[in-house]
């Protein structure tokens, strides 16, 4: 028994180590999992403040981009209504705008439209390049955004259209107001560079009228009054009426009339006889273009001429009638000289020399015989660039004559920078030189300013003989006008050529005249 109860305890003993055992195992497995509960915990935590420090990080991007992106369409937004090189509404927002003008008018409120166009900006852009025409559109679009009143919103529409839109006041009189203002602003000097450019501006005002008036109707008419503008006179404005609807669509009959005169050969050159004032011996014929239209008749030159410089068709009539002109010369007397008038507008581009020069050689005319008569106006547009090439025509032969002189501003100091060979008295001072002592001193003033320069005096518009003897005697070198003969096409020629110069031949010795007619 006492050794059955040893066996007890020793099993027991032995139980108790191996529970021990296990449970110190237990143990330090429960220390070893907690060590790493807590470490996990301590690595959760750590992850935990990374993700809210990530999130935190990426919220605040996400804020910052998206006031990036409103930002950005805020921007875009701006620039789809804005004109980019001007900082001006541009059309779509210029048309918005009117839209809610519109639609706030109601009892006597009423809405004005002026609609700009720079005049002599094709001539800037084409003499002095389309970066120049660029600065000169911002300097144009300033002195627009810079209009002290908030009742005018003023935007660039396209090219060098610009227009405004004003609401309130006593329509059409404060627009009229508005016009006259832009017109003069628009008449100071830019300064472009190291340039001073000086340019004007047409407009057409257009005023509401029907409440239910749309934003085209009014630009429309703007336009119409605009065109009327620039083919009275530039630098004007004109309010429209329902009758220019009517002109308009008689203006742009023209235009077509034009291109097709040009392919059907509807033009042709008339010729004016230029005596010399001395002895009255023809020294030779001017230009002068004519339109024999087939329905209307023979089209007036201050009619069509304008349309076709503001269309651009005058270049290439303009290189038809120097062609044509020197080829008709070649079939006249070696001493008899040709001039032919150029518009200001063919002298912005280069491709006149050329003409020139394709004129003379195909004709064969000698370059002597050729006179190119241009006026100041001319000078004024670009006055280095055309000096140039005045030079150029110049040095092959061609005589320069200035045209209308003494109705420009500053034909002195272009006598003093060109030489040229003859100056045209024009026919307003003619005219009036036997009523008006004043016309006459001014003839007489250019006489003597030419007798001084060595240059050529002609004086136009002759149509009586005491303007031809009065001329005569103040020593004027050559003499034009209906006294002796209105322009006469080429086949008239040989027979006015032969009654001149019986008649010159009377004048100059009328007894031997006499003596060989008995």
């Amino acid at each position: 028994m006492a050794e059955s109860g040893d066996m007890s305890a020793v099993a027991l003993a032995e139980r108790l180590v191996r529970l021990e055992k296990r449970l110190a195992r237990q143990t330090n497995a429960r220390e070893q999992a907690e060590a790493l509960l807590e470490s996990k915990s301590l690595e959760l935590h750590e992850t935990n403040k990374a993700l809210a420090g990530l999130n935190a990080s990426l919220e605040q991007r996400v804020g910052e981009r998206t006031r990036e992106l409103d930002e950005e369409r805020r921007h875009a937004l701006f620039l789809a209504e804005r004109d980019i090189l001007t900082g001006l509404p541009n059309r779509l927002m210029f048309g918005k705008h009117l839209q809610r003008a519109l639609e706030r008018t109601g009892g006597d409120a009423r809405v004005a439209l002026l609609y700009l166009d720079l005049d002599g900006f094709k001539a800037v852009n084409d003499t002095l390049g389309h970066a120049c025409g660029d600065e000169l559109l911002k300097a144009v679009g300033k002195r627009l955004a810079d209009i002290p009143d908030e009742t005018v919103l003023a935007a660039r529409l396209s090219g060098d259209e610009f227009a405004i839109i004003q609401t309130g006041g006593d329509q059409p009189r404060v627009a009229v107001a508005l016009a006259d203002a832009l017109i003069q602003a628009m008449q100071a000097p830019f300064g472009i560079g190291e340039r001073d450019i000086q340019i004007g501006t047409s407009i057409g005002i257009a005023v509401s009228n029907d409440p239910v008036e749309t934003p085209e109707t009014l630009l429309h008419q703007a336009d119409i009054a605009l065109y009327r503008a620039k083919a009275r006179q530039r630098g004007t404005w004109e309010l429209f009426s329902p009758e220019m609807d009517i002109e308009r669509l008689a203006r742009l009959a023209l235009e077509r009339d034009l291109r097709t005169a040009i392919a059907d050969e509807q033009f042709e050159v008339f010729y004016q006889p230029l005596h010399e004032a001395a002895g009255g011996v023809l020294v030779g014929f001017e230009a002068l273009l004519r339109w024999n239209h087939p329905e209307r008749g023979m089209v007036p030159p201050m009619t069509f001429i304008p349309v076709a410089e503001e269309i651009g068709l005058i270049h290439e009539i303009g290189a038809w009638v120097l062609s044509q002109a020197c080829s008709d010369a070649i079939g006249w007397d070696a001493e008899l000289k040709v001039a032919v008038n150029l518009s200001p507008a063919q002298f912005t581009r280069w491709s006149l020399l050329d003409d020139v020069r394709n004129a003379l050689s195909k004709s064969g005319l000698a370059s002597t015989r050729l006179e190119l008569e241009i006026t100041e106006s001319v000078l004024m547009q670009d006055s280095e660039s055309t000096l140039a090439l005045l030079h150029q025509l110049r040095a092959l032969g061609i005589h320069i004559a200035m045209d209308d002189f003494g109705t420009g501003f500053s034909s002195l100091s272009y006598l003093s920078r060109f030489p040229f060979d003859k100056i045209k008295i024009d026919r307003s001072f003619v005219q009036s030189m036997t009523e008006h002592k004043g016309s006459a001193e001014i003839i007489r003033a250019i006489i003597g300013l030419g007798r001084a320069l060595h240059i050529k005096v002609l004086a136009e518009g002759v149509e009586t003989t005491e303007q031809r003897e009065m001329l005569r005697s103040e020593g004027c070198d050559e003499l034009q006008g209906y006294l002796f003969s209105k322009p006469k096409p080429l086949v008239e020629l040989g027979s006015l050529v032969a009654n001149m110069r019986r008649h010159t031949a009377l004048l100059a010795s009328p007894q031997q005249v006499l003596q060989g007619a008995a």
